[in-house]
């Protein structure tokens, strides 16, 4: 590991672990927008010296596949490659995120006698992967560079490096909805607790978002902040009654209360909250914002131009799930299908994994397996 001791600035942003100094203009170029939303963003209100930690590679690992992303194309990609005797990883943002996992009842996926929760399948799918040989990380992929051919993926703490790449990362993401949203992207907003969490030591955040995944973050940010708020636009937040959010001691939650805008000067001050019931409306003292709400649009920001995209930003493919780039395949509904099922993603999970270990071997045909024990 090596340091670089840099300019004394008042703010520090480091972007796929290098530094970029923030000029006045920062937060107006597009380009440079995009980049942030897969930032670490070191924040202060005074001056100080910054030390970058260059990234850790483990040059010695080289991974035959790559997947980003833990939902059923993922899973289902992994189990195939892995199965294939790839030596494979699957790199997942969080086990709680993703379409699959909010879902409350599954009961027409192919094998199932009786419904099952979507955490629940996503649970099987995962035991099954790592049951024929794939490593699964719990990680938040911030960029990749995939022109060479040796793939790398950066992720917050490591560098991974594989001879082919499988992107299937979902279509929950979102534009910068709430007024303020965008333009404190960096300066108190972020998209990543585990990115962030250590810059608002002792001040008061708070999260936006119901689901599972976004109360976990809020117990990741207690660790650090001196108030973390939990703010749900719903009447109540997915989990048990008896989860432990609900007494801790450096944990508000507030349900039925939106978050309509997002207010300071040159950093996040103040957010101001409506009651959904009341139409009452609030102000709270706030450092930091992390919003963790869902949309439908492919998750492809930490592609950052790497692959082209179609004109609603989904990985282009072709019919075996080929990019336009050697070695990297996307599946799922980053790739934007027609049919939005949890049987099509594992399909199309699978013709991906095919395709990288035909890709891998340079073979003229997939392989086969029907009738193998």
């Amino acid at each position: 590991m090596s340091y670089d001791l840099y300019h004394i600035i008042p703010y520090a942003i480091v972007v796929r672990h290098r530094f970029i100094y923030k000029p006045d203009n920062l937060y107006h170029d597009k380009k440079m927008r995009r980049q942030l939303k897969s930032a670490i963003i070191l924040r202060t209100r005074k001056p100080f010296a910054v030390k970058i930690l260059e990234p850790v590679v483990h040059m010695e690992k080289l991974y035959d596949v790559i997947i980003i992303g833990g939902g059923p194309a993922g899973l289902s990609a992994a189990q195939y490659a892995s199965r294939a005797g790839l030596k494979t990883v699957i790199l997942d943002k969080s086990p709680t995120a993703g379409a699959l996992a909010y879902s409350s009842k599954i009961e027409n996926y192919p094998g199932l006698v009786e419904p099952l929760s979507g955490s629940k399948l996503l649970s099987i799918f995962r035991n099954q992967a790592i049951k024929f040989g794939a490593e699964y990380i719990e990680a938040q992929v911030v960029g990749v560079r995939v022109a060479s051919d040796i793939k790398e993926v950066d992720v917050m703490d490591n560098t991974y490096r594989g001879k082919t790449l499988i992107i299937a990362t979902g279509s929950m993401g979102r534009n910068p909805s709430i007024p303020g949203e965008e333009k404190f992207l960096g300066r108190g907003v972020s998209y990543c607790a585990i990115c962030d969490a250590a810059f608002f030591k002792n001040q008061t955040v708070c999260v936006i978002g119901n689901s599972e995944e976004a109360v976990k973050e809020a117990e990741l940010l207690a660790g650090f902040a001196k108030t973390v708020y939990i703010m749900s636009p719903t009447g109540s937040i997915n989990v048990p009654a008896d989860h432990p959010v609900r007494s801790s001691d450096k944990i508000t939650v507030l349900t039925g209360h939106r978050v309509t805008s997002i207010e300071g000067d040159d950093i996040v001050t103040r957010i101001k909250v409506k009651n959904t019931g009341t139409d009452g409306e609030q102000v709270l003292q706030m450092d930091g914002v992390f919003v963790y709400l869902q949309g439908s649009q492919p998750i492809v920001d930490f592609l950052d131009s790497t692959l082209p995209l179609s004109d609603k930003s989904c990985i282009i493919t072709h019919r075996t799930m080929e990019t336009s780039a050697p070695g990297v395949f996307a599946a799922g509904d980053v790739t934007c299908a027609e049919a939005r099922q949890v049987v099509t993603a594992a399909a199309y999970g699978c013709l991906a994994a095919l395709s990288a270990e035909k890709y891998i071997h340079n073979k003229k045909r997939m392989r086969f397996d029907w009738g193998e024990s």
